[in-house]
């Protein structure tokens, strides 16, 4: 072998071994991944209990569907009759002080004569099919995180939860962003700014498709997108007509997000549909990477993994569904706390620096993400001083249809000026969230928008 042939063999070698090193350090071993049938849940969580006895142990989720439920229309409260074991408020947040996040704790500072939280008994409702098990599990051997232009994004990885035993923040975020909520599902509900002074200003009455190609059969999608939405606005009359499609992909680059205006009658691609730009789903009052707590390309941020605690936050809220109508969840300053459920659970704590040499209005973040489903809960922002300017929000309900445990109401409490939003409020609203057929994925294309203006 001529030195040339030798100089290309051990390059080559060297390539090779590099790649299979590179893709170790993305997956578990096989005894790591068999976890997930003995110490944890087939999504990652600890199957078993807190030594107190206040959490409970994972014993498979809650799937009893109420036989009363009519499908697509006002969902129950399978908890209704269950009583607050007791109230934390300004007065005695001391002694919980270890599981309440900064934010919870501003907030109870803030407004120490409405705002507490009633906890009540902590139930693991979490589920999801089978086949979400079993893709996680096969995930957690096989899925990797690579470099694109639009940040780190998983490969090898479909139809469940990417990194069921994460080893970085970005991996657990990625987790939280493909996170089990239906394969396809349609709402309708309203939206409000509620000002600093206390008034409520709805800012969308609308109706919305959902899908997640990442959870349809292999070869349904392989663009990379992994989330889409077309949402229309039927109110408040100024917005009426409105509408906004977008097209998340796992290399956020590709990611496209169309608006439709019934002044221009015209459909426009956004620019930069993402970060801190103000999001049209909300009237510009949230930006891109708020809603649902964080949303989007997570390239802006270094992710930092903290670990676990014990924390208090929403849980098994389906008192938003059951709510005759929004003004009995919107009190002055913040949700009427009667209407939200408290339970202590376990979550990861994931820590976002802004890059150097990228901006973002907020450039830091704290967000908790609920170990048995992924979904972020809570979080906080920071702005640039290292102030406490935000409290992000969602209320997790639970659908044994699906089965599964999700998001629903979000939004953020400005710490500073006082004002609110609040999104996807159901109460009062006939449809709620209803599990659908596979849309056509063409019903989410910039077309699609334009053949719903109809003024």
């Amino acid at each position: 072998m001529n030195s040339y042939k030798r100089v290309a063999t051990l390059f080559t070698f060297l390539v090779s071994s590099l790649l299979i090193a590179q893709g170790a350090l993305g997956a578990v071993s096989a005894e790591e991944a068999a976890r997930l049938k003995t110490s944890l849940t087939p999504l990652g969580a600890e199957r078993a209990g807190n030594a107190s006895g206040t959490i409970p142990a994972w014993d498979g989720g809650y799937t009893k569907v109420d036989p009363n439920y009519k499908d697509g229309g006002k969902r129950s409260d399978p908890f209704a009759n269950e009583k607050p074991l007791y109230t934390i408020t300004a007065q005695n947040m001391g002694q919980y002080s270890d599981q309440l996040s900064e934010g919870v704790k501003a907030m109870l500072k803030k407004y120490p004569d409405t705002y507490h939280l009633d906890v009540y008994p902590t139930h693991r409702t979490a589920a999801a099919p089978q086949i979400v098990y079993d893709t996680t599990f096969k995930n957690a051997t096989q899925s990797k995180l690579v470099d694109s232009e639009g940040g780190p994004k998983p490969q090898n990885a479909e139809g469940g939860i990417p990194f069921p035993i994460p080893q970085s923040g970005a991996e657990a975020i990625w987790n939280h962003l493909t996170r089990w909520r239906a394969a396809s599902w349609h709402a309708s509900f309203f939206q409000y700014l509620i000002t600093s002074d206390g008034k409520p200003v709805l800012t969308n009455d609308s109706r919305a498709a959902y899908q997640m190609p990442w959870y349809l059969p292999k070869g349904a999608n392989d663009s990379g997108v992994f989330w889409t939405t077309r949402m229309i606005n039927d109110g408040p009359p100024l917005r009426a007509g409105e509408g906004i499609v977008g097209r998340e992909n796992v290399s956020a680059d590709k990611t496209v997000v169309w608006t439709y205006l019934p002044g221009q009658r015209r459909v426009r691609r956004l620019p930069n549909g993402c970060c801190d730009t103000p999001t049209p789903a909300s009237a510009g009052v949230m930006s891109f990477d708020e809603l649902y707590v964080f949303s989007g390309r997570i390239d802006r941020f270094d992710w930092k993994l903290v670990g676990k605690k014990e924390l208090y936050i929403p849980y098994n809220s389906n008192k938003v569904f059951t709510a005759n109508a929004p003004t009995d969840l919107l009190g002055q300053h913040h949700l009427n706390p009667d209407s939200i459920r408290w339970e202590l659970h376990r979550v990861w704590v994931v820590e976002a620096s802004l890059v150097d040499g990228k901006r973002h209005v907020l450039p830091k973040s704290t967000y908790y993400l609920d170990e048995d489903t992924w979904s972020a809960v809570l979080a906080e922002r920071y702005d640039a001083q290292n102030q406490l300017v935000k409290m992000l929000w969602t209320t997790p309900v639970v659908l044994p249809d699906l089965p599964g445990v999700v998001t629903v109401n979000n939004g953020f409490y400005d710490l500073l000026s006082g004002a609110w939003f609040a999104g996807d409020i159901f109460a009062g609203k006939s449809e709620q969230y209803r599990i659908m057929p596979t849309y056509k994925d063409s019903a989410f294309t910039g077309d699609a928008l334009a053949s719903e203006g109809v003024r």
